[in-house]
């Protein structure tokens, strides 16, 4: 009820939201057809295809804190419009290139990394921008609703997006992403608010270090802030740790065919669907700490409900769903609790910094978890790397819970 109300009476968080539905359904297509377009046009080695996947997490690491610097001082409306549109132009600049027979390995990673640093500008300005056009009460509601939107096009959208490459062949595909992209900037540039957060004048000319680091003293502070921000880091840490191994688990130990691959890694999507419709009111009941700190229970506990598949087929069927049902509620719970207690507690001027070191912290530790895990994965088996990871999100969510089992902090 609270949610329709929110889209009823906020046109500006409706505009958000559903222009940021649009692109992901989009960017959907492209997370399927770009790898293929790498692997069955240009014939793309092994470590090649790991390249173009660290180049999309390169900017994360090079430009995050800049950045968070840059948008504080930008009206954001302007910002996801033109982030919009430059990344309709690279995902269009792909199938051009291929049907003029011109596309090359090098052109691919270029769009790779400039799409990468598109798409984090476009992260920070869009939820940095919520709390403009969102009552402060109404936040949980809001995120909730993005995360709910976030799970059904990843749910739905892969299977969307094979579809679409196998009628218009890998690079043509990425049309689609295109002009969703075009779809999302009329819709964004249809927005009221500006959502400039700071206004011009003797701060802007701070060292770029100093501002910065002031999107670290804001998380560091504030103890909910502090605590979340690591857990956060150590379960993306922990998580890619697993992905990294998930699939070779359920194909190469529990040898599962390639549609029960499938249909057991769509559980955890459709269980994100699920937790992104409880989530609100679980947090209304036990509070925005004690969410976060159930969503990372549920998602470490789920490592090792997977792990523990062996036996008789139903008992590995019964573990599996069980496990992946896991992953997908609890990634769910805690991500909209995260956003909405660093939209509650930074102040609206140094959001777009806060967010920004998140980014750095959280997507920086992602490739170094994925290393980990192949490393484990050979040396002590995809079993116990799994429960590798688990220890780990336990290990931070116990940390975590003394400081954030209490209400709140008001600013």
């Amino acid at each position: 009820m609270r949610a329709r109300l929110l889209l009823r009476e906020s046109p500006d968080f409706r505009r958000l939201l559903g222009s940021s539905t649009v692109s992901l359904l989009g960017s959907s297509t492209t997370a399927v057809a770009l790898p293929l377009t790498a692997v069955t046009v240009l014939q793309a080695s092994p470590w090649q295809m790991g390249l173009l996947s660290a180049g999309g997490l390169l900017p994360n690491l090079l430009f995050a804190l800049p950045a968070g610097v840059w948008l504080s001082r930008r009206p954001l409306r302007r910002v996801l419009v033109a982030t919009d549109l430059a990344q309709a132009v690279l995902s269009a600049a792909v199938p051009v290139l291929a049907v003029l027979d011109v596309l090359r390995l090098w052109q691919l990673g270029v769009v790779v990394v400039l799409a990468g640093t598109c798409s984090l500008f476009d992260a920070v300005a869009a939820e940095s921008l919520t709390p403009a056009v969102v009552p402060r009460a109404d936040l949980l509601t809001a995120n909730g609703l993005r995360a709910l939107s976030s799970s059904t096009v990843g749910t739905s959208g892969n299977a969307v997006a094979g579809l679409l490459v196998s009628l218009l062949t890998a690079p043509l595909a990425l049309l689609v992403d295109a002009v969703s992209f075009v779809v999302s900037a009329l819709w964004r540039r249809r927005l009221t608010v500006d959502g400039r957060t700071a206004s011009s004048g003797p701060v802007e000319r701070e060292p770029l270090r100093r501002l910065a680091a002031r999107g670290v003293t804001v998380l560091w502070r504030e103890p909910a802030l502090r605590w979340t921000t690591l857990a956060a880091t150590a379960g993306a840490l922990a998580g890619a740790v697993q992905n990294v191994v998930l699939v070779l688990f359920l194909a190469r130990e529990l040898h599962l065919p390639d549609v029960g691959v499938g249909l057991v890694v769509a559980v955890a999507g459709a269980a994100g669907i699920v937790g992104a419709l409880v989530g609100p009111a679980v947090t209304t009941r036990c509070g925005s700490g004690r969410t976060f700190l159930l969503g990372m229970l549920l998602t470490g506990l789920a490592g090792l409900v997977l792990a523990a598949a062996t036996g008789p087929w139903a008992v590995v069927v019964a573990l599996l769903v069980a496990g992946q049902a896991l992953r997908g509620v609890g990634p769910a719970f805690f991500g909209m609790n995260q956003q909405t207690l660093r939209q509650t507690l930074v102040p609206a001027e140094h959001l777009p910094q806060a967010l920004a070191t998140w980014r750095l912290l959280v997507h920086g530790v992602q490739p170094v978890g994925a290393l980990v895990g192949g490393v484990l994965g050979a040396a002590v088996g995809l079993r116990w790397t799994l429960v590798a990871g688990s220890v780990l999100l336990l290990l931070a969510t116990a940390a975590a819970t003394r400081p954030l089992v209490g209400p709140p902090p008001r600013r």
